[in-house]
């Protein structure tokens, strides 16, 4: 695998990963540790959605129905950068809606040359000339949806040609010699091909880099719980991760479960949390609730201050090592009314929604399945490798 990275990226794209990711990232979350050992507290790494505006309709995507979609300022967001990378750190998942409709992203890209980003893509509209300025950039990875087949994504993503406009996005990323990641949301309609040995060997093939995996959660106005995984098919992908990672010439990354298995909420940890397109500081993108804003005090006093996040991450393990939102949304509501939490998800129900949501299995109740390699194990307790917040 690493052969065939070294062969096939760009070699600033491969600096910039290796010193911004791989280093900086190591320090960023080993500082995190550190903080939290001493009773402080504050993010490794934020997941930040710059806009609200995307050109697709996704089953279970947390950003459809809103009266009206937000575009955070650049000069928002730049603040973000700069006081997270005040505290260490310098990872950013960057989402949307599309974040690649964003009209001022890649000058902030730009402006942080010394950070690292993730951007969260349906690749509908990866041209090769938005590839070709992302390698120039060196400093972003791109990290593309697929969601299924011809008859599946279609279906999936509410858009036309999806499946095919996906394929091309991942042979411009890899053909411009960047370091190029895919996800799959991991649901009942695309799980045998998710757990197929033809669908990754079609990646390496492309010479994808990573491989990312999440469990599919019914969100948003389009939540379609009837897609959401068994108990015994999330058992089936992790076992399938674990081999995987022993078998096939990619990284697989996952977001929920840690080194020896077990279930990893990352919002509750404290890993990471979510800045929505509004500037709401969320627990993490599905859980659509706020008492904090970007803006109306510095993020470390936030961190220091918000009862909210403070008593979630608290209370939330209590319940589930898996995801609140699935397991008990009722709880949810809840807790977040007893804090006077607002409704940050543009629809203004999703209290209500919660409320009618019958219970469902997450990551968090099955057995733990052990990571096998002393690589994946070594990073996942070191580094925040492996340890997303999205879905």
């Amino acid at each position: 695998m690493i052969k065939r990275i070294l062969r096939n990226t760009d070699k600033k794209c491969l600096y910039k990963f290796v010193v911004n990711m791989g280093v900086k990232g190591t320090m960023s979350f080993n500082r995190f540790q550190k903080r939290l050992k001493k009773g402080e507290f504050f993010p490794a790494f934020h997941f930040i959605s710059v806009t609200d505006d995307c050109n697709l309709n996704c089953q279970g995507c947390w950003v459809t129905g809103k009266k009206k979609n937000a575009r955070m300022s650049p000069e928002m967001l730049n603040q973000i950068i700069d006081e997270t990378k005040a505290k260490g750190s310098y990872f950013f998942g960057i989402l949307g809606g599309e974040p690649l409709l964003y009209k001022p992203l890649f000058d902030v890209f730009r402006k942080h040359p010394d950070c690292y980003f993730q951007l969260f893509t349906n690749g509908t509209i990866l041209t090769a000339e938005i590839a070709e300025e992302l390698r120039k950039i060196s400093n972003v990875t791109p990290l593309i949806s697929f969601e299924g087949d011809e008859q599946v994504a279609d279906v999936r993503r509410g858009g036309n040609n999806v499946f095919r406009r996906t394929v091309q996005a991942v042979e411009n990323a890899t053909n411009a010699g960047l370091i190029t990641g895919v996800a799959m949301s991991v649901c009942k309609s695309n799980f045998q091909l998710a757990l197929s040995d033809e669908f990754v060997n079609s990646l390496i093939s492309k010479n994808v880099a990573y491989l990312w995996y999440y469990i599919y959660r019914p969100v948003g106005e389009n939540a379609t719980p009837e897609l959401a995984l068994s108990k015994e098919e999330i058992q089936q992908l992790r076992q399938f991760m674990v081999n995987a990672r022993n078998k096939f010439d990619i990284a697989i990354i996952d977001a929920y479960w840690d080194h020896d298995g077990n279930g990893l909420c990352p919002a509750a940890s404290g890993l990471s949390h979510h800045i929505n397109a509004s500037g709401d500081i969320e627990p993490c993108p599905v859980i659509q609730f706020a008492t904090d804003r970007v803006g109306e005090k510095p993020l470390h006093s936030v961190y220091s201050d918000s009862v909210f996040l403070k008593e979630l991450k608290l209370e939330i393990p209590k319940k589930t090592s898996g995801c609140i939102v699935m397991e008990d949304p009722q709880w949810l509501v809840d807790f977040t009314e007893k804090h006077a939490a607002a409704d940050t998800s543009g629809r203004g129900n999703e209290a209500e929604r919660l409320r009618l949501m019958t219970q469902i299995p997450s990551h968090g109740s099955g057995i733990p399945v052990p990571e096998k390699g002393w690589i994946y194990r070594f990073a996942k307790k070191r580094a925040f490798f492996g340890l997303g917040a999205y879905g």
